[in-house]
C-alpha cells in the first residue's frame, strides 16, 4: 500500500509541476506577445496585422491573435520565423527559440 501512495503523489506531483512550468510558460509567451506582437497585432485602431486579417477572413475569424481558438503552435513558429504578406519575419536574435516555443504556447492557451 506503502508503494501505491508513493506512486500516486509523485505523478501528481509530476501533474501539478508540469501544470505550473506550462502556466509560466504562457505568461512569458504573453510578454512576448506584448512586446513583438500587439503593436500590429492587438485590437484598436491602426494595428496593421489586425486590420490585414479583418480584410482577409472578413469576420469569419477573430482578427486579434490572442482571440483566436485555432492557432496551432507549429503554425505560429513558421510565420513568425518566415513572415507572412505584410508581416516581415522575426530573426532569432529578435525573438529566439525559447521566447517563440512560449508566444506559440500562448497563442494555443485558447485552442479548442
Amino acid at each position: 500500500m506503502n508503494l501505491f501512495k508513493t506512486t500516486l503523489f509523485f505523478s501528481l506531483s509530476c501533474l501539478v509541476n508540469q501544470a505550473f512550468a506550462q502556466d509560466a510558460m504562457v505568461e512569458h509567451g504573453n510578454e512576448v506577445y506584448l512586446h513583438w506582437c500587439a503593436p500590429c497585432h492587438d485590437d484598436g485602431p491602426r494595428r496593421a496585422g489586425t486590420l490585414a486579417l479583418q480584410f482577409v477572413y472578413k469576420g469569419e475569424r477573430p482578427a486579434v491573435l490572442d482571440e483566436r481558438t485555432d492557432l496551432l503552435p507549429e503554425y505560429t513558429k513558421l510565420i513568425v520565423r518566415n513572415g507572412i504578406s505584410i508581416m516581415p519575419p522575426f530573426r532569432k536574435t529578435e525573438i529566439n527559440d525559447e521566447e517563440l516555443d512560449a508566444l506559440a504556447a500562448y497563442l494555443a492557451r485558447n485552442n479548442n
